[in-house]
């Protein structure tokens, strides 16, 4: 749905984005992060043929970035979205919509219907009255007043209250499961963990590691194991009637086994644990030192 290769964009002596290549499968969720200027807007901004590559290319559903038919298929949502604040969310839409020649009765059903999912009220209140969450409920909408196949969003959730957060993370999530290829960017990794099917991590203008969340763990995280016994061994602390200690292979279980038995007593409980996204982020980031200015 999605083909990037070799993205480089350049600005006088400025690279921005250099050689990041990677593929979003149709109803695929795939998620860009990075620290502040790792290239991620600049990305986003060339699959929606908002900016054109210095080199290589970039096609969504089977059409360059930027033609017509593409922008047809896409819903695009800045992370500042400036709204025109005279307008009502009803008024403004309808606008969108007809710049997109959607027939007026397709488009006041599809309007009204992510209202509705969005549970947007005072549709016909000035857009300049409402509060930040309810503009940016609106400019989802307006993404996708054109039914898109392809959603871009940029920072979908950002600077909004966590209620409003965790509504809008939750509509990205119906969005996916009806069928709607979706990239985004997002400073929150767990909201990336929680709904991504792949991530592509970004340092520098470049994609330095990218998979499934598995795939992104086996390479770059690790796995602790919590193991419990019912006496002291080397490392462990006494907790809730047991002593805990954390190791990070089997190997070192099997030698808190024997520590165990040697003293008396045996393991309990084992308990395995995956690096989070943010901690798999941060080993990648200690291998690819992060600097900003992108």
């Amino acid at each position: 749905m999605i083909a990037a290769r070799n993205l480089r964009k350049q600005y006088g002596d400025f690279v921005a984005v250099e050689g990041s290549t990677f593929e979003v499968e149709q109803g695929e969720v795939f998620g860009i992060v990075g620290p502040n200027g790792a290239g991620k807007t600049t990305t986003l901004k060339m699959i929606a043929g908002l900016i054109e590559p210095t080199d290589g290319a970039v096609s969504v559903a089977g059409y360059d970035a930027g033609e017509t038919e593409m922008r047809k298929r896409l819903g695009f949502l800045p992370e500042e979205s400036p709204l025109y604040e005279e307008m009502t969310p009803l008024s403004y839409l309808d606008f969108f919509a007809d710049l997109y020649d959607v027939p007026g009765g397709v488009a006041d059903r599809r309007i009204h219907d992510t209202l509705d999912r969005l549970d947007l009220e005072h549709r016909d209140r000035p857009l300049g009255d409402m509060s930040k969450g309810m503009k940016r409920k609106v400019a989802i909408a307006r993404s996708l007043v054109n039914d898109p196949d392809v959603l871009v969003y940029d920072e979908p959730a950002s600077g909004l209250d966590p209620l409003t957060t965790n509504y809008i993370i939750e509509f990205t999530q119906d969005l996916a499961e009806q069928g709607k290829t979706i990239v985004f960017s997002a400073h929150n990794l767990y909201h990336v963990e929680t709904i991504c099917d792949r991530v592509a991590i970004m340092n520098e203008g470049t994609v330095v590691a990218q998979g499934d969340l598995d795939e992104l763990q086996a390479e770059h995280g690790e796995t602790r194991y919590h193991v419990y016994t019912t006496v002291e061994v080397p490392g462990s602390a006494r907790e809730n009637g047991r002593y805990h200690r954390v190791v990070n292979s089997m190997t070192a279980v099997d030698e808190t086994r024997d520590d165990a038995q040697a003293a008396g007593g045996d393991v309990v409980d084992i308990r395995t644990e995956e690096s989070s996204l943010e901690e798999v982020f941060l080993n990648v980031a200690e291998a690819e030192p992060l600097q900003g200015g992108r």
